[in-house]
């Protein structure tokens, strides 16, 4: 049990890797709160952890809005008194070069992918600071390194949010909190297969393109990036400090030709 008795926070857990990872944490017996916008899929996922034994809630929260992030984390606090591990992983993307965002989409992305990792992280750090103890995850982008087409605002956030794990790390080391950040590659969500059947006409030939993109074999899955997060989420880690964790299959390593 790596997570045993921990207190474990996971933005946006109702579907992708969120899901994959809570479901995961339940397993290494952590307490999951989860917190989302679309009640149904967090309801279904806490049912899945409860019906195999685990213990999990949710709550129905807005990363973007201070005041929802603010009575979520009175309600933690109030049924647990602590927080062990704060995953920062709702986002949502976009498709579009720079000069083809709209100003609406631009503030929509910054507001859940940057705000929201700044408001969540805000609300909590001070239970951390004084604990003296926790570990902080943020869902960055391998796309910081290599850039992709038509990622203009998308890419931004995850690059921000890259440089602002490596500050997070030098402030709140002395309260021995770790900050780390994971960079996944392409993942085969179920926002990535929809968006994929909606874009191309030849949904296999798409994959097939992304494929020759990364040097594994195959895409990636939301539990290839779920037990990277445990793996931080965990004491196994506690020499990791300020790291961007890559889980790209090999797309920032080199081209396979």
């Amino acid at each position: 049990m790596r997570l045993e008795h921990k207190v474990t926070l996971i933005t946006g857990a109702g579907k992708g890797i969120g899901r994959a990872t809570a479901e995961l944490f339940a397993r290494e017996g952590a307490y999951v709160e989860i917190a989302e916008v679309d009640m149904a899929a967090a309801e279904a996922t806490v049912a899945a952890i409860q019906g195999n034994g685990g213990q999990a809630s949710f709550a129905r929260v807005d990363v973007s809005q201070e005041s929802s992030v603010a009575n979520w984390k009175d309600e933690v606090l109030r049924r647990h008194g602590r927080v062990d591990v704060l995953f920062n992983n709702a986002g949502i993307s976009s498709v579009g070069a720079l000069h083809d965002v709209p100003r609406a989409t631009w503030d929509s992305i910054l507001a859940i992918n940057l705000t929201g990792v700044y408001l969540v992280s805000k609300a909590f750090l001070p239970t951390m600071m004084e604990q003296r103890s926790g570990s902080i995850i943020n869902m960055s982008s391998s796309i910081v390194h290599t850039g992709l087409l038509r990622r203009a605002a998308y890419s931004a956030t995850k690059g921000a949010i890259l440089a602002m794990t490596k500050s997070m790390q030098v402030d709140y080391a002395p309260y021995g909190i770790r900050v780390n950040a994971l960079l996944p590659g392409t993942i085969y969500t179920p926002f990535v297969e929809r968006y994929i059947k909606e874009s191309y006409p030849d949904p296999e030939e798409a994959v097939a393109g992304l494929k020759q993109r990364q040097l594994a074999p195959d895409l990636g899955t939301p539990e290839d990036v779920a037990y990277a997060a445990l793996y931080l989420a965990s004491d196994e880690s506690r020499y990791v400090w300020g790291s961007g964790l890559i889980v790209d299959g090999g797309v920032t390593a080199g081209k396979p030709y």
